[in-house]
């Protein structure tokens, strides 16, 4: 019982002190310990659902799209009405955000109604406006720069798996976007090993890739970036693929099949890995173009695990940021 009080002790911490920030934009804007409290927060939040249905308790949300969803949306409303919250749903595919007005005056309406801002948008700039502006958190559901959410749930999926997140290696191969961003960072603050096989031009943003890299020299991470899939897939213990053309580059989707082809994911890169090694990715997949069924479909994907742990991480974001439980709700979940 001391234990289990000591370990309600360090989850109640950064919900009540704000080690997490204010908003959630990039990964940059976490630090190990962070994460680190946002997984034991997470586990808990999977392990004893009962515990947080009040959690965010007269607490509202709005959620804006520029982009079609399923896992996100349903993750993020799904999440929040198990917590006790609601939601404003903002369908906005038909034109940007800042389209009608000022990202300014958006925040300045939004904060006055709400407790807290998702974005799904294309520019990250969007992303970043709304969070210089707003005075309730914003969480990126993707942008065209990052995807924190999926990377800290890829990750929150890997530990589930193996543990001791500092010796884990993961292969990513295929198109250098969104989502590989927030891989590559979120493996440099967790101190961990990142294989990253792009085509020639298809490589990580130079400033993410900085960025990672420093992370990495405080944090004993070690990032390799290649171009050769198979030397990637070598002896890791995760390969990851993602779709070859991302929303808003469909106009690339023709002159991408001809170059991305050597990166598919397939039985032959998987003999590679280690013998136990998983397969994953964000979804949804091109089947048989980035990855062929045989992977997919096999014992050793573990791509629905990640989808449902969308949720779960996304709760403890929530509850981090919008600072919902009390001591005593965070201490029944041990009972």
């Amino acid at each position: 019982m001391r234990m289990q009080t000591l370990i309600t002790e360090s989850l109640l911490q950064p919900v009540t002190a704000g080690l997490f920030g204010s908003d959630l934009v990039s990964i940059r804007d976490l630090s190990p310990v962070a994460v680190e409290s946002l997984f034991q927060l997470a586990s808990l939040v999977k392990a004893r659902p009962e515990s947080f249905r009040t959690a965010l308790a007269g607490k509202h949300v709005a959620m804006f799209f520029e982009k079609p969803s399923l896992r996100t949306r349903i993750t993020f409303e799904a999440g929040i009405a198990a917590l006790g919250g609601s939601v404003s749903f903002i369908d906005h595919r038909h034109e940007r955000l800042d389209a009608r007005e000022t990202l300014g005056d958006i925040a300045h309406n939004l904060e006055r109604w709400v407790n807290a801002i998702v974005l799904r948008t294309f520019a990250h700039e969007t992303v970043e406006g709304m969070a210089e502006h707003a005075r309730v958190p914003v969480i990126n559901a993707l942008s065209e720069l990052e995807h924190p959410c999926q990377a800290l749930a890829d990750y929150f999926t890997l530990q589930e798996k193996f543990g001791n997140l500092k010796g884990i290696r993961l292969a990513y191969v295929g198109d250098g976007n969104n989502v590989m961003h927030s891989l590559l960072l979120t493996a440099a603050l967790l101190g961990s090993t990142i294989r990253i096989a792009t085509p020639e031009d298809y490589g990580p943003d130079c400033r993410v890739l900085a960025d990672a890299q420093e992370i990495a020299k405080q944090t004993g991470g070690r990032i390799e970036l290649m171009t050769d899939p198979g030397r990637a897939a070598s002896d890791v213990d995760a390969v990851y693929t993602d779709a070859w053309t991302s929303m808003g580059h469909e106009e690339e989707a023709e002159e991408r099949g001809k170059i991305f082809p050597p990166y598919q994911v397939n039985d032959q890169l998987m003999s590679r890995a280690r013998p136990h090694a998983v397969f994953m990715h964000c979804l949804p997949a091109s089947r048989n173009e980035e990855v062929t069924d045989s992977v997919i479909d096999s014992l050793r994907s573990i791509v629905f695990e990640q989808a449902e742990n969308r949720m779960h991480v996304q709760k403890a974001i929530l509850m981090m940021l919008v600072g919902a439980k009390s001591r005593q709700q965070l201490r029944s979940a041990h009972v």
